[in-house]
């Protein structure tokens, strides 16, 4: 039941549906919604590392607020002046914050796209409409964590040699990791080649070529595509209300918040956090099997 194993059409609607929404809704409310249902799902799928990646993406939101600010002058509430003389308002202020912040939130829905979708999933997907493109994507995802095997097994092997990245002074180090790195990309070249004629040998790109796949489209999938588009409706409404806009020039104006606008809130972090809690519960649910046959 978890997220990642409902249908790759369904996963492909989901993030473009979220990132759309994330990009369209400039009110505050959604945007945070947005934001902290992404940092919660992409803390779930990569623990540590996705809350140290979403984190650390407030600063540079903060910095690039501070430097609309200083370059973008319009509102009504003067904050200061800098040191040219032109007026640092508090609208500016907010505007440069929620661009900042949208595109924080855009990155961490691409995060949690990257942890769900596999290469098998962007096969499948792409493999009927471009065969090629599809071979270069799948190419393309499954490179980076060979890289960085492939670079710890050449590190491992330098340093036998004792030209590891980390021995040897500063400018040995700098050389080492030269060198090591000639070394990757010499492999990467030679495997990206490799592939390739892999493929090509194998008919990939051969005109009305079938493609063998796992997935299926059942009553499960079906289900979480009506609600899907039950949240999609429900947000079109709070859309076509003017419920997620906000207008900073000349002053902040925001559309008064009403009991409809909760529950418009609520649809949305329902719908934002809909992929973690499927996550939960299968993790749940298999957890209390386990525990059932081998308890």
């Amino acid at each position: 039941m978890r997220f990642d194993s409902y249908h790759p059409t369904i996963n492909a609607i989901y993030f473009a549906a979220v990132i759309f929404c994330s990009i369209a809704f400039r009110q505050p409310i959604y945007l945070a919604l947005s934001f902290c249902c992404g940092v919660c799902y992409l803390t779930k799928l990569r623990g540590r590392k996705g809350l140290f990646f979403s984190l650390s993406l407030l600063p540079f939101a903060t910095l690039f607020a501070l430097w609309y600010a200083f370059y973008h002058h319009f509102g009504v509430t003067v904050l200061r002046q800098n040191f040219i003389g032109n007026d640092i308002t508090a609208e500016s202020l907010l505007c440069g914050l929620t661009y900042g912040v949208t595109v924080a939130a855009v990155l961490i829905w691409l995060g949690c796209m990257h942890a769900i979708f596999t290469a098998d999933k962007v096969v499948y997907l792409f493999g009927r409409i471009s065969p090629r493109l599809s071979l270069f994507l799948s190419i393309l995802l499954r490179t980076v964590p060979r890289m960085k095997a492939q670079y710890r097994r050449i590190n491992d092997a330098q340093r036998a040699l004792g030209r590891g990245s980390d021995q040897g002074n500063l400018w040995q180090r700098f050389c080492h990791r030269l060198r090591i790195c000639s070394i990757l990309i010499t492999w990467l070249i030679e495997s990206l080649v490799t592939s390739s004629e892999s493929m090509r040998c194998r008919g990939y790109t051969l005109r009305h070529r079938t493609a063998f796949s796992i997935y299926r489209f059942d009553l499960r999938d079906r289900t979480l595509v009506i609600s899907f588009f039950a949240c999609f409706t429900a947000l079109a409404m709070a859309y076509l209300l003017d419920q997620t806009s906000i207008l900073f020039d000349p002053a902040m104006i925001l559309t008064p918040i009403t009991p409809i606008s909760c529950v418009f809130y609520i649809i949305y972090a329902t719908f934002c956090l809909l992929p973690m809690a499927l996550q939960i519960i299968g993790e749940y649910r298999f957890a209390r099997l386990r525990m059932q046959n081998y308890g």
